[in-house]
């Protein structure tokens, strides 16, 4: 059997001329084995965006990291915004893990952007209706759940990406460009967050107008065959 490695990789940059991004990405590893990666888009943009954001990241990585699991945790989260905040403010939240214990990929959503899904050389969109957190009562997540599988991939965008050119007449076609990344065999996650969003920061003439965050979680096969775990951070001061 194939001995596997979980990748993620992640490219985000604020919106054009804004002194911070509303988007937050956080990881954590699971109490029994794997890791959950959240991406949250905090309503608005600049500052008082990434302190909902925060706030929201924060609170769903604590509740992951106790045993929680995904969609009670998302629950919670939401439940936490709406009280601490009224029900005013919202945010979109997407949990992906990869959970050792039930050998799956979870993916919870709530979130109007759309999650792609590729497995066995085919793309699915998840897009099942989902309501941000922190507004209505009684919201739950959108949950997908699958076996883990070499080549499994998953492609998660907050909305700067997915209406990138959108004010140039312009549209993003994540499809088309994930086939050009493999044409170039540079199918690595953090590759193809990379290319993303410099697909979109194209369309928007290289000035975001709004905050883009890519998130690419891969299983993949464990090349180097060992048992190292490794991670990298890029954060331009």
């Amino acid at each position: 059997m194939t001995q596997l490695e979980i990748q993620a990789g992640v490219a985000k940059i604020g919106k054009y001329a804004t002194s911070e991004s509303g988007d937050t990405v956080e990881m954590v590893e699971r109490p029994h084995g794997g890791i959950s990666l959240v991406v949250v888009d905090g309503q608005r943009s600049g500052r008082s965006a990434k302190t909902i954001s925060n706030l929201v990241a924060r609170k769903a990585i604590s509740l992951l990291a106790e045993g929680v699991r995904d969609g009670a945790a998302a629950r919670a989260t939401h439940d936490y915004l709406r009280t601490l905040r009224g029900g005013k403010v919202s945010a979109e939240l997407v949990i992906v893990s990869v959970d050792l214990f039930t050998r799956t990929l979870v993916i919870s959503r709530n979130s109007r952007c759309p999650v792609l899904l590729h497995r066995a050389g085919q793309h699915e969109w998840l897009s099942e209706a989902s309501e941000a957190v922190g507004i209505h009562p009684n919201t739950k997540p959108s949950i997908t759940e699958i076996g883990l599988e070499a080549e499994l991939t998953v492609a998660v965008f907050t909305d700067g990406i997915l209406g990138a050119g959108i004010r140039k007449g312009k549209k993003m076609d994540i499809e088309s460009v994930l086939a050009e990344v493999e044409a170039t065999g540079d199918t690595s996650a953090q590759g193809l967050a990379d290319r993303i969003l410099a697909v979109a920061l194209a369309l928007d003439e290289g000035r975001a107008q709004d905050d883009c965050t890519v998130l690419v979680v891969k299983l993949a096969a464990n090349s180097r065959g060992d048992e190292v775990r490794r991670l990298a951070v890029s954060f331009p001061l």
